[in-house]
């Protein structure tokens, strides 16, 4: 069986070798084009442990969530090479400082859960969590304002986002929260987060009614193209789900079982 080099590309476009083998029966192209992001296309198994951690935003963000967890939290992002840790904004600068020198990077939550934030705010938490060390920024974009029409509003926040994240070279995700959208609602989100700037765009906070699902991830795929990614939250608890996930288009996996996915594979 052949054997594929598995790369990733970060926005300076350098190149970072994730697996050299043991991918099986996996093909994968990279978007040259747009350079924030790999896409696959074709997956049988994701059998290399690198290549898995390196679709993984390490995620802890229960509000319960303490100092010694978010030591173990990046502890744990070191030793496995997941993309980020994705926390909330009290806790990047801290982050920051346990993944210093690590390939790892810090994302932080923006408008969380809810999403009703004024844009000023959002703009205002954006900033301050890249001036602590922020290198990718999840944001909720407002639900409530899209379901009453104002996409021109939804719009211009996302761009306005876009615009301070972009400055300091990090990547702006928006979450549409799919479980509150009907399918049309989905595609216009995704077609105004991706027109607006948005590097990524993700299923769900994982904190309403239900997470990512196949069918959603494909449909944002499908309007994203190559021109940004698609990140799958909420629910994703299993290398099969993963898998699942990434084989209906997904790039980045959000989950706080990254662990006990990657010793699915130790014991394939």
């Amino acid at each position: 069986m052949p054997r594929y080099l598995l790369v990733h590309i970060v926005r300076n476009t350098q190149f970072r070798v994730l697996c050299l083998s043991h991918v099986d029966a996996f093909q994968a192209h990279v978007q040259l084009s747009s350079p924030l992001f790999r896409t696959v296309e074709k997956i049988g198994n994701l059998s290399c442990a690198a290549a898995v951690a390196s679709l993984i935003d390490h995620t802890l963000l229960k509000p319960e969530a303490s100092r010694e967890d978010i030591v173990r939290l990046c502890r744990e992002a070191r030793e496995h090479g997941f993309a980020t840790v994705c926390v909330n904004p009290y806790w990047v600068s801290f982050a920051a400082s346990q993944l210093r020198a690590s390939g790892s990077k810090v994302c932080a939550t923006i408008g969380f859960p809810l999403g009703a934030n004024t844009s000023e705010i959002k703009a205002a938490e954006a900033a301050s969590a890249i001036a602590d060390g922020a290198a990718e920024i999840d944001m909720v974009l407002n639900i409530g304002a899209l379901l009453s029409g104002e996409t021109s509003y939804v719009e211009h926040e996302i761009r306005e986002l876009a615009g301070i994240v972009h400055k300091s070279n990090a990547l702006l995700k928006v979450i549409l929260e799919t479980c509150l959208l009907d399918d049309a609602q989905k595609r216009t989100a995704c077609e105004i987060a991706v027109r607006a700037g948005a590097d990524f765009v993700k299923t769900s906070t994982g904190f309403s009614k239900s997470g990512a699902t196949a069918a959603d991830v494909r449909l944002m795929r499908e309007i994203a193209g190559d021109r940004a990614g698609v990140k799958a939250s909420g629910g994703v608890r299993s290398l099969a789900v993963l898998r699942e996930m990434v084989a209906a288009g997904a790039n980045r996996i959000g989950t706080s079982s990254g662990v006990q996915i990657l010793a699915e594979l130790d014991h394939a």
